[in-house]
């Protein structure tokens, strides 16, 4: 007999993860993702009874017709499985000073979430309406819904890591300060890195790197992080998708005293057609042709070099913040697990610091399981497949436990 099932919704800024899981016996009955979100052929891939179905969906297809088509094409086919539903858990991304924990939504936090979509504008919205579409079409669990938050595995950061060098009043009135993102994903792979190394986690220190669409890094001393690259807004940090990352703040009064760019203008052209979109020349955002073409492509060759120059840049002062105490470093995420070829440049320019990639193990693509992939008596490199749903169906159930 079943237990009581959470449904999760995971809406990202260029993707949307489901999934129907007992959070209890760690057991997924169905879970899939909607990919290429916005560009040409979206397609759906979803896995039940360890039999995988693939749907294309379109060109441009909204995160509001890919909503609509996982719950009206796909959830209506598993009626049984769906009426074991009990919970929705929604990864939500920015929940300011306001939200620092996992809560049951309701429409005063629809309104806060709503209010933080200015510090996460490719994230809260597409949070909201994943959490729109689970009332209207699970009714009697409206009130079963929870909002589990990114920010807040960063809330207790040091105060050295989060203030900006700003005037210290911004901070106390308007609450401008690193707030971090992804914080789901790297609590996950840090607690699995903690078993996988047989380290307690209290004493634990880390680097995880979160790869995909958007990207971040954070520092994890004795469990608890103390720095992250995402800031104030998921735009900051490293190379992503279609954001730029680290820019000199000065770009945007160039771009608008010079250029003539209103601010939404640049707003647009930093959060939606930067980064790898941008280095490629408006061709794709999609990492794994920029893998391909790494060595018959400028475009891609240079795009590719930006990103690794980047994460190792930030590999490197976050060992630093370690006090060159290491225990580990982890890869996730889409290009974090699955990019060989980014590992391996990555890290090419960081073996002082004691990182040796086997290149058997890191080519070994097959392996789609946690795995250590660097060299015998070196700093342990691991790749983690994340589960930011586990996670927050866990955190969801508890609240009515």
């Amino acid at each position: 007999m079943l237990n009581d099932l959470v449904l999760v919704f995971n809406c990202g800024s260029s993707s949307i993860k489901f999934s129907i899981l007992d959070p209890i016996n760690y057991k997924k009955y169905l879970f899939g993702i909607v990919e290429r979100l916005y560009l040409s052929e979206a397609y759906v891939t979803w896995c039940i009874n360890n039999n995988t179905q693939i749907k294309i969906l379109g060109n441009n297809i909204t995160h509001h017709q890919a909503l609509k088509c996982i719950i009206e094409i796909i959830f209506t086919k598993y009626d049984d499985l769906v009426s074991k539903i009990k919970y929705i858990g929604h990864r939500v991304v920015h929940g300011g000073n306001e939200l620092i924990q996992s809560v049951i939504i309701d429409d005063t936090i629809i309104q806060k979430i709503q209010k933080n979509s200015v510090f996460a504008p490719l994230h809260n919205p597409m949070n909201i309406l994943g959490i729109q579409a689970s009332m209207q079409y699970f009714p009697d669990l409206k009130e079963k819904n929870v909002a589990v938050l990114d920010t807040s595995f960063y809330h207790f950061m040091p105060e050295c890591a989060y203030l900006y060098a700003i005037p210290y009043k911004l901070y106390k009135k308007y609450h401008i300060r690193r707030y971090g993102a992804h914080g789901i994903s790297h609590f996950y792979v840090s607690k699995k890195a903690s078993r996988l190394l047989n380290i307690s986690f209290n004493h634990l220190n880390i680097i995880t790197c979160h790869l995909g669409g958007g990207a971040s890094i954070t520092a994890i001393r004795n469990g608890v992080c103390i720095d992250t690259s995402m800031g104030l807004t998921p735009l900051e940090g490293l190379v992503m998708g279609t954001r730029s990352g680290d820019i000199d703040p000065s770009v945007v009064f160039f771009m608008h005293d010079v250029l003539g760019k209103s601010i939404a203008d640049i707003q647009n052209i930093l959060t939606n057609e930067s980064g790898i979109f941008g280095l490629m020349q408006g061709l794709t955002s999609d990492f794994r042709y920029v893998e391909q073409k790494y060595y018959s492509s400028l475009q891609a060759y240079r795009t590719m070099n930006v990103f690794c120059y980047r994460l190792s840049k930030y590999i490197s002062a976050y060992t630093a913040a370690l006090y060159g105490k290491l225990d580990a470093i982890v890869f996730t995420g889409g290009i974090g697990e699955n990019s060989a070829l980014m590992r391996a440049l990555t890290l090419s320019k960081l073996e002082f610091l004691g990182f040796k990639i086997d290149n058997n193990l890191n080519y070994n693509l097959d392996n789609k399981k946690s795995r250590f992939i660097n060299k015998e008596n070196t700093t342990p490199i691991i790749v983690i497949p994340t589960n930011e749903e586990l996670v927050i169906a866990q955190e969801t159930m508890q609240l009515f436990l």
